[in-house]
């Protein structure tokens, strides 16, 4: 009996530390994209996640995971269109942010059309789903039928247990404002087609969730230049 309970408080502990590390990634990665979190709420320590997060049994309570941000000051004008004519006061296409951590060991096309319709009712602009199962192909096909209202998300715990933009490897990223964008080709005297292309799908652009005609400014080290930067346009 004993080494059962053993046991059982190993798992536990495993699954709260992959718990932690995955909360504590996707805090930095909406932080990363431009929301307001407070620095005590993304470098929230183990301890205290334990104990904000974990129920009496000592399992993690993922329910009590959720969480929200708002875009600040600065993200808004990024995503705010160029006045026009016929639009003089364009309003910002981000808003509030919803994020849910989901540990059934498959989520399906209902769970999906649910946190859908719960994120576009509530008005949230972006929908995050943090999965410790899978994803059906049912469920994926559901995102976009909400597309008009909300932007679904979804990602793997597993897949944010390290947060790979710290990884020494990878060089920093930066999405262009859309006035960045258009004096960048200005400059350069190209076509966005001309660039070198990132997909929607890769790693980095998915962790800054990039969409489609944005530019990505990738800056590197280099050994004889200091830094140097290039460009990647999303599709």
């Amino acid at each position: 009996m004993a080494d059962m309970e053993n046991l059982n408080s190993e798992a536990n502990e495993r699954s709260i530390v992959k718990a932690w590390r995955a909360w504590r990634t996707a805090h930095e990665m909406v932080q990363d994209r431009g929301y307001e979190l407070a620095e005590e709420e993304v470098k929230i320590s183990l301890d205290a996640f334990r104990t904000q997060y974990t129920s009496i049994d000592g399992t993690v309570s993922r329910e009590r995971m959720k969480f929200s941000a708002r875009p600040s000051a600065e993200m808004q004008k990024k995503y705010t269109p160029a006045a026009t004519a016929n639009n003089p006061e364009p309003q910002p296409d981000v808003g509030t942010i919803w994020i849910e951590f989901n540990d059934d060991p498959s989520v399906g096309a209902e769970a999906m059309r649910k946190f859908a319709k719960f994120c576009s009712h509530e008005h949230y602009r972006t929908g995050m789903m943090i999965l410790s199962g899978n994803v059906s192909s049912a469920a994926k096909k559901e995102i976009p039928k909400f597309a008009q209202w909300t932007t679904i998300e979804w990602f793997l715990e597993e897949d944010l247990l390290i947060n790979i933009t710290h990884h020494e490897l990878v060089p920093r990223h930066v999405i262009l404002s859309r006035e960045e964008k258009i004096a960048l080709l200005k400059r350069y005297r190209l076509k966005e087609t001309q660039l070198p292309r990132i997909l929607q799908r890769d790693p980095v652009a998915k962790y800054f969730g990039m969409r489609r005609g944005q530019i990505v400014k990738i800056i590197r080290s280099s050994e004889t230049a200091g830094r140097y930067a290039s460009y990647r346009l999303c599709v």
